[in-house]
């Protein structure tokens, strides 16, 4: 079986579990269970091996926690950020899951001991709340504390019957893997409340490479609306550890998708020093502004949510939003969280963030944040994809490519709306093929690239004909669409009807003659 085969078996038994064990308990509501227990094995296996040190004798599962000595409670703190005991890990409690009559309690004071052993430490902030969404002791898992823990047990089993092979060689990619899988599960499954917070892998591969394109090193990489994490993980995913100095920064609003993605990044093996989630509005409530400028800045932030906008006047003389010299209108911020990415970007840097296409062409307040951002050539590149890309939203979008070193005044358009694959209910980017084919995402990153003029396909425009046409950054505005339509040779196909005219009234008379023929037969 290859490793590909091996992966799509795993994820099929993910989901079977997933399925078979919520019983009535809505998929969306459910997920929680599954991604916290697939979380809770991760970390239990990645801090035995941490315990072991590469020790085949050392089992830390089998050692009594009265045998741990001190010492090593405060080295593992310090260094994985938090601490396990022996009987909380993982692979015991499942072990006794189907006969332990607190399966519930026991489960809900092992991830509170979890999250205060980081309690005064540097990590405490990324361990603190990473298992509030997984409430043992909810109704949702049934109305008795037997069915409770008849679900829980099923959940801990099926878990725990996964193979992921080799930790040390390939379970980190796998456990991640496998999170991802149920997250885009969840969210495919969940329409518009789970989509909104779950960016595709291939749409993410895309505007990451985009972000860090000609950067063989960056400082950090940031999200301002960081959902679950999966578009700065995309950034680890294909490019090496060490080119992202500074580790992964993300800002997410919403409580449950904020644990989400601090739990991705854990399953992704980034430890607590390396990643800095936070919590909060990005717009009204920004962190990170010591740790700015970043070199990579990368978001699919919501479609035209409301924000308080002119109603606080403090706004306008906001670093981020001053420059434009207007606010976002308040019933769409979308560009908004642009001139936040803006200002959070560096000089040698670049920003790719998913827009709703509107944006590009609507006059009053979003025009005049186009004329600023046209004037001081900050766009670098327009991109329209195809619709139907992302889950939850049938819409084509646009990716809006940000730079603050371009080498002239022009922007470039890219008209990718063709460039897609259907499969299921979504369309996809399709990746390079084994017979090195180019996939629609190195087609898009290769004209990227290059800049060069491709008729119906992309096209480099000078900021003096955008200003000419009220700073319009509608990629149809300047990438004439191809005629698709069949060129039809008038004079042919008149002479064509002059033929089966011809045809026509020649088979006409036969019928006639026919008929004349049946009629005297009949009259005689």
């Amino acid at each position: 079986m290859t490793s590909t085969q091996q992966r799509a078996e795993l994820q099929r038994q993910i989901w079977q579990i997933a399925n078979d064990v919520r019983g009535s308990v809505d998929g969306w509501d459910f997920k929680q269970y599954v991604l916290g227990t697939l979380f809770y094995r991760f970390i239990s296996e990645n801090f035995a091996l941490h315990i072991a040190n590469g020790d085949d004798s050392v089992n830390y599962a089998e050692m009594a926690d009265s045998d741990v000595p001190d010492f090593l409670i405060e080295d593992a703190i310090k260094t994985k950020g938090y601490f396990m005991y022996p009987s909380q890990l993982f692979v015991n409690v499942a072990a006794n899951a189907n006969t332990n009559p607190n399966l519930n309690t026991d489960l809900a004071y092992i991830f509170k001991e979890i999250e205060s052993s980081a309690n005064g430490y540097p990590s405490e902030q990324d361990i603190k709340g990473l298992f509030a969404d997984f409430d043992t002791t909810s109704t949702r898992l049934g109305n008795t504390v037997a069915d409770k823990n008849s679900r829980l047990a099923a959940v801990l089993r099926g878990v725990a019957g996964l193979s992921f092979g080799n930790f040390e060689s390939n379970q980190i990619d796998l456990f991640g893997d496998a999170y991802e899988f149920l997250i885009s599960n969840y969210a495919a499954n969940a329409g518009k409340s789970g989509g909104e917070f779950f960016t595709p892998q291939h749409v993410s591969k895309l505007i990451a490479q985009l972000a860090m394109h000609g950067q063989k090193t960056v400082n950090k990489i940031y999200d301002p609306a960081a959902g679950s994490g999966s578009l700065l993980l995309q950034a680890k995913k294909h490019f090496d550890a060490h080119i992202i100095e500074e580790g992964f920064f993300g800002q997410e609003i919403n409580h449950t998708t904020y644990n989400l993605a601090r739990m991705n990044m854990f399953l992704h093996n980034i430890n607590y020093d390396k990643f800095n989630i936070q919590l909060g509005n990005t717009l009204l409530n920004p962190h990170f502004l010591n740790d700015k400028p970043f070199d990579a800045i990368v978001s699919n932030p919501p479609y035209s949510v409301k924000w308080i906008g002119s109603d606080d006047p403090t706004l306008i003389n906001d670093d981020r939003f001053a420059p434009a010299g207007v606010l976002a209108p308040k019933s769409k911020a979308d560009f908004a969280f642009v001139l936040h990415a803006l200002n959070y970007l560096s000089s040698k840097g670049r920003a790719a963030i998913v827009c709703f296409p509107g944006i590009f062409y609507r006059g009053g307040a979003e025009q005049k944040i186009r004329e600023y951002l046209v004037k001081e050539n900050y766009v670098e590149t327009v991109i329209s994809l195809a619709p139907n890309l992302f889950f939850g939203t049938s819409i084509a979008v646009n990716i809006l490519v940000l730079s603050k070193h371009k080498p002239d005044n022009t922007t470039q358009f890219i008209d990718a709306s063709e460039l897609f694959k259907k499969e299921t209910n979504n369309n996809i980017l399709t990746d390079n093929d084994d017979e090195n084919n180019l996939g629609h995402i190195q087609q898009i990153l290769n004209v990227f690239a290059s800049k060069e003029n491709i008729e119906h396909f992309a096209k480099s425009v000078s900021n003096e004909e955008i200003a000419n046409n009220d700073f319009n950054l509608s990629v149809s505005s300047y990438i004439e669409a191809k005629d698709t339509l069949e060129v039809i040779d008038i004079k042919q196909l008149n002479a064509e009807l002059n033929v089966t005219v011809k045809k026509i009234d020649h088979l006409r008379k036969e019928i006639d003659l026919i008929v004349a023929e049946i009629e005297g037969e009949d009259g005689e």
